[in-house]
């Protein structure tokens, strides 16, 4: 048969109208009716047109490697055909993520078990990441807006995971009913080294009580292969309106939903926590101001407010350069005051409270070292000076 071959490059597909087509060696491999198309252009799905009475052909396709896959269908879908070692599928036969981490095997790359799951009967849930290129800083470590972001990311999939989930940002079904959605009013993160580009982390988050309104979660990363604990944190939410914006009492019918999953356990004891109140600046008692800044429309989150990693970034703007290059984040303390939006112009303070030599023994909230510099920070509206964010960081010489 003569013809020509088409291929649809931005549509993903090839078409064959004719067979075969032009370069295609028949017979080298495989069954006697397989065509075989030796390509080097992957990640496109293949399909066939021609003589109707012409018999089924199957299709192998390489792209210069020394392994070939059948093109097939798997879940109803056309596959690209090109084999490359790939995860186990998360599908019906194996929706229980415990299940999807045992075909996994002990000895695949953790990069192919991403899928979260519970552990510690099911009262504490796990997740596995890869620190990727652009969530590293110049020293080529993770950030601490990296971590915030990881944190958040892990309970977020920890509720939809528990089948709590309704339309809202976290929230539960419950709690989208009644037009209520999370918010965090204090967190403290210890981070005893950073993680580096390609490394895996392993993260763990629970929740409890935290008073009669409110909710504790807390988190532990680990490293992955050595299962060192590299990072605590923990933090507080409570309940807001989402029309209103206003804070709302727990209803007994989210109480009933979330409380079956309270664990009363503590990523950071209670020695160790950073639970002193955070003294305000002002204009006299900072050190420094950048003015200025801009929120921009990809800040703000699904609650229709800025995210509350994006102040960290804020926050860290003034915090002297030579801070920021010689040492290491390794203590932060928020306490959000109010909502940010994008039209608001903020001012970031920042002042020196203590510094090596200050503490005749340990710091007044012991994180298990004595930092060599300490910060309070603020961050407010720039038109009325409305608090946002009161802030403390804890600093160590990365050269020792």
């Amino acid at each position: 048969m003569n013809g020509s071959l088409s291929m649809k490059i931005m549509a993903g597909t090839c078409d064959f109208s004719a067979w075969p087509p032009r370069g295609a060696v028949a017979g080298a491999r495989g069954e006697k009716n397989d065509v075989v198309l030796v390509a080097k252009v992957g990640l496109c799905s293949w399909r066939c047109r021609g003589n109707a009475s012409r018999p089924p052909q199957k299709l192998l396709v390489t792209a210069g490697m020394d392994r070939e896959q059948l093109v097939g269908m798997i879940n109803g879908k056309k596959i690209n055909g090109v084999y490359i070692n790939e995860a186990p599928l998360y599908t019906t036969a194996t929706s229980n993520p415990d299940n999807l981490v045992k075909e996994c095997g002990a000895d695949s790359l953790p990069h192919a078990c991403l899928v979260g799951r519970f552990v510690d009967d099911r009262f504490v849930y796990r997740q596995t990441f890869i620190i990727r290129s652009y969530e590293i800083g110049p020293d080529k470590t993770a950030t601490m807006e990296t971590l915030m972001n990881l944190l958040q990311e892990t309970a977020l999939n920890h509720v939809t995971s528990s089948g709590l989930a309704g339309n809202g940002f976290g929230a539960t079904r419950e709690m989208s009913l009644r037009k209520l959605i999370w918010v965090v009013t204090r967190i403290h993160v210890q981070v005893q080294r950073y993680s580096s580009w390609g490394d895996v982390v392993e993260i763990d988050t629970w929740v409890d009580a935290a008073g009669k309104n409110g909710m504790r979660r807390d988190w532990i990363i680990r490293d992955y292969n050595t299962q060192e604990i590299i990072t605590r944190a923990t933090s507080t939410w409570v309940i807001m309106n989402r029309e209103t914006r206003r804070l709302s009492k727990i209803p007994d019918q989210v109480r009933q939903e979330v409380v079956p999953f309270y664990l009363n356990k503590l990523a950071i004891p209670i020695e160790e926590n950073d639970t002193d109140k955070i003294d305000k600046l002002t204009d006299a008692t900072a050190g420094r101001i950048c003015s200025g800044l801009a929120p921009r429309w990809n800040d703000m989150d699904a609650n229709q407010h800025v995210n509350n990693v994006k102040y960290i970034g804020w926050i860290l703007e003034s915090v002297p350069i030579n801070v920021l290059g010689a040492y290491s984040l390794t203590s932060m303390t928020l306490e959000y005051r109010r909502e940010c939006r994008q039209s608001n112009l903020l001012e970031s303070l920042t002042s020196t409270t203590a510094s090596i030599g200050d503490y005749d023994t340990d710091p007044p909230h012991k994180t298990g070292r004595c930092p060599d510099l300490e910060y309070t920070h603020l961050l407010r509206m720039q038109a009325d000076k409305a608090e946002i964010v009161r802030a403390r960081t804890e600093w160590h010489s990365k050269t020792k």
